[in-house]
């Protein structure tokens, strides 16, 4: 029986998404990614499903890209690395936009080392739960690579710029404490409860409208390059939206309900 690379549980409403190749500290192959897109589908898709917690399996979030890998691709034909590589990037840019682009409350809970794509994928998530002994790393520099997980875009929105290009250019390990001090956490915690504590406090986040937080989130993850008018455009454009769902229908008549008491 194949193994599964990537788990998919469902509870009360969250559903938990483990990268599951702890033996090589989740490192990802093309397999995996594969896993991963398909997982981030179905719980898109879920409506019992409201928030996401994705995590890994083992004492390591995720170490990246695998470089075993890494290396069976430059044995290839020389004229051929370069558009399979374009390829693969392609496929890894459709799991960071399925992940970042989901209308649902995505939370990453880091549980260990969190190095180049790794912490690009933890990045691409809405929140950050960090465990005690959790450590991130935008290692690219070290294989000679660039960031290719969205990372040169969520990092510097994360810390700052002059911040994210220091990670980026040394590739230093960050850990927990430190990476709550310059929000690139937003929440540290034991790891014995990492996902408990993450997939509690996913269920306060998205406990409203889940149309109203669909919405919400795909407007303000673009006002950093949306001018204010076009801002206002996609707001007015929600809130039409929003008028005519039964969350909100429900709302207003329950609230008028109880003042007439």
């Amino acid at each position: 029986m194949m193994t599964s690379l990537v788990e998919l549980s469902v509870e009360d409403s969250v559903a938990v998404v483990r990268l599951n190749r702890p033996d090589v500290r989740n490192a990802i192959n093309d397999e995996m990614r594969a896993q991963f897109v398909a997982a981030l589908d179905r719980a898109g898709n879920d409506e019992a499903v409201r928030a996401v917690v994705l995590t890994g399996n083992g004492k390591s979030f995720c170490s990246g890209g695998d470089i075993s890998g890494m290396r069976d691709r430059l044995q290839g034909p020389s004229g051929k690395v370069a558009f399979n590589g374009w390829r693969r990037q392609q496929q890894t840019h459709r799991s960071i936009a399925a992940l970042h682009g989901m209308g649902k409350v995505t939370i990453a809970a880091v549980n260990g080392a969190a190095a180049g794509l790794g912490c690009d994928l933890a990045l691409a998530c809405d929140f950050i739960v960090a465990s005690e002994d959790a450590v991130f790393s935008m290692s690219f520099v070290r294989r000679g690579l660039v960031s290719d997980g969205g990372g040169m875009y969520f990092l510097p929105r994360r810390i700052g710029l002059s911040r994210a290009k220091e990670m980026i250019f040394t590739g230093r390990p960050v850990g927990s404490a430190e990476a709550l001090a310059i929000g690139l956490a937003d929440r540290v915690g034991p790891a014995a409860t990492l996902v408990h504590d993450a997939s509690t406090w996913a269920r306060d986040l998205s406990r409203g409208s889940v149309a109203a937080i669909a919405l919400t989130k795909g407007i303000i993850d673009r006002t950093f390059e949306t001018a204010e008018e076009q801002v206002f455009a996609l707001g007015r454009e929600a809130q039409a939206i929003c008028y005519t769902t039964s969350e909100h229908r429900e709302s207003v008549a329950a609230f008028l309900d109880k003042s007439a008491r």
